[in-house]
């Protein structure tokens, strides 16, 4: 077993090094862009880089030779092997499988709200919730490799002008990112991991894995979770039945599902519901939309 486990890590070791500097490519390539959103990204993405570097090079050269230093070294390889094998792994069986729970339904069952959710196939959605959800959340969720930097300019804007008041540019591929893999919440470490996974979910899923395991995993009420359950819950009906009206409400929820869900008729639901109605309308007639959804 200890001889399988050291061999493990050397693959999977060798599997980190071209997993990160694809990723590290990619994400230097986006500061390329004129004008990017985030402007001081760039500059803490290279503290980050710098200070691994000089960590690294500091234990290999002094404290790997004090002794507690070491042994918490030996911890911390351990431990980041397990989480990245894990995670690959799960990465991996996301491909075929949904997730068979996540932080954020263990989350809501130690909460007190529950866990009340009932996978459902691509097929079996039905159309106006997948065009529902890209007209909500992501309306270039077809065309963009994950990130979409006009939203988030955007987002960062408003949130300049409004500090109380806290916008998201997040697509599709980053919410699932972190509904899947990681747990709610912001802070820079939490980001970065997010971007991390993000790019992760968009090499090795197609759209409509990343689509489908988004509205089977994503809250859409306190303690439920995807859509079915939602559609059982709201309207007493599956999924694929759902009109284009009610597909929008349960969207209409999705930014803030336990608020938002306790008023479905209020007027800042039926206001965002008819705004999506129409967006999907938009969007009806968009090829790459249609393909995806079908």
């Amino acid at each position: 077993m200890k001889k399988f486990w050291l061999l493990l890590k050397r693959v999977f070791f060798w599997i980190f090094i071209i997993h990160i500097t694809g990723f590290l490519v990619f994400i230097f390539q986006k500061f390329t862009v004129v004008d990017f959103p985030v402007a001081n990204l760039k500059s803490k993405m290279l503290w980050v880089c710098g200070a691994a570097i000089v960590t690294g090079l500091l234990y290999y050269f002094w404290l790997r030779h004090i002794d507690f230093v070491k042994k918490a070294a030996v911890i911390l390889k351990e431990v980041f092997f397990i989480a990245y094998i894990s995670s690959t792994g799960y990465l991996l069986l996301g491909i075929i499988f949904n997730p068979p729970v996540t932080l954020t339904q263990a989350g809501s069952i130690l909460q007190g709200y529950g866990l009340h959710r009932d996978y459902v196939s691509y097929d079996n959605m039905g159309n106006n919730i997948k065009l529902a959800v890209i007209a909500s959340e992501d309306q270039l969720f077809p065309d963009h490799d994950g990130f979409d930097l006009k939203a988030i300019k955007k987002a960062v804007k408003y949130n300049k002008r409004h500090p109380n008041k806290v916008r998201g540019g997040s697509t599709i591929s980053q919410q699932v990112a972190k509904n899947v893999f990681l747990y709610q919440g912001g802070g820079f470490l939490r980001k970065g991991i997010e971007v991390f996974f993000t790019f992760s979910v968009e090499k090795a899923w197609t759209k409509r894995t990343i689509l489908e395991r988004y509205i089977n995993v994503a809250e859409m009420g306190p303690g439920i979770f995807g859509v079915q359950a939602a559609a059982k819950k709201y309207f007493n009906k599956n999924a694929r039945d759902l009109s284009m009206a009610e597909a929008a409400q349960i969207a209409a929820f999705l930014p803030a599902p336990k608020r938002l869900s306790k008023n479905p008729s209020g007027n800042y639901i039926s206001g965002r519901k008819n705004y999506i109605v129409r967006q999907m309308n938009n969007l009806a007639g968009d090829p790459d939309v249609q393909a995806l959804i079908r």
